[in-house]
């Protein structure tokens, strides 16, 4: 048993490790080098989402629902979130409108998926441009990752009751009181490497919030498979399914981050 759960774990750990070389070396190549990754995410959230609630179809829907998150997107990069916000809506409207004049099932839902990818993508890449944004960026990232390993571990060797078993069959309290612990020491130890962080005890507290907002997006991603009976949103990453998969706490904490840092101007969490 041991020797499987091992086996398995093979492919999600080499994944792992591919995806967060490549999401640092986007992040040390400036915004330019960011901004280009978020640009390829959104593209590929698009495609999974349209497939995930469309019935595996992509067809010319899933292209407008793909040209309207990149317009959000461009928008962002453009400094341009309000702008981004009107072609977010018109997005909708248009995905909604594609959805049903090519006869999809669940139109609605397909058009949400413009709001669903967009706005996260926004708030990445104001994040990245705000000063210190590259700090930023790679805390939240060391933050949701710590989160995930340690609400993996914790589950698997702790166990005991269900956190949402109508949502996820496997996440515990257990793996979400590890996520949260793993994502606070990132903090309590990432000022010994960077003097010019917030207080330890800030990080500490506001990986929590992290930890919780992103299990709280997997828990969200999970409730949309169960609705339409998929269990991964594609086969894109070997171990661990789809990007949506692997990105859906990420996009949940980057948004409640970037709402945070919004309305307190950014002087709780500034990199001096």
């Amino acid at each position: 048993m041991a020797d499987g759960w091992a086996a398995g774990l093979r492919p999600r750990i080499l994944s792992a490790i591919v995806m967060a070389a490549v999401a640092l070396v986007a992040l040390g190549a400036g915004r330019p080098g960011f901004n280009l990754l978020v640009v390829a995410g959104a593209a590929i959230l698009a495609w999974e989402w349209t497939r995930l609630c469309g019935g595996g179809r992509f067809g010319w829907t899933g292209v407008v629902q793909t040209v309207a998150a990149l317009a959000v997107v461009a928008a962002a990069i453009l400094g341009e979130p309000w702008l981004g916000v009107l072609l977010g809506v018109g997005g909708i409207v248009g995905g909604y409108v594609a959805a049903r004049v090519s006869g999809r099932d669940h139109p609605r839902w397909i058009a949400a998926g413009v709001a669903y990818i967009g706005l996260p993508c926004m708030a990445l890449i104001w994040l990245r441009a705000e000063p210190g944004g590259g700090s930023l960026i790679l805390w939240l990232l060391l933050a949701v990752w710590a989160t995930d390993i340690g609400a993996f571990f914790a589950g698997r060797l702790i166990g005991g009751p269900l956190l949402a078993p109508r949502l996820s069959p496997k996440k515990t309290w257990a793996g979400l009181a590890g996520g949260a612990v793993s994502a606070a020491l990132i903090g309590l130890v990432l000022p010994s490497f960077d003097a010019h962080t917030p207080p330890g005890l800030t990080l500490a507290l506001a990986g929590v919030i992290v930890a919780v907002t992103a299990q709280a997006g997997d828990l969200g991603e999970s409730w949309v498979k169960r609705r339409f009976g998929v269990k991964d949103a594609s086969q894109l990453i070997p171990g661990h399914g789809g990007l949506f998969d692997r990105v859906d706490g990420l996009l949940a904490a980057a948004l409640v981050l970037a709402l945070w840092h919004w309305f307190t101007g950014g002087a709780v969490l500034t990199w001096r």
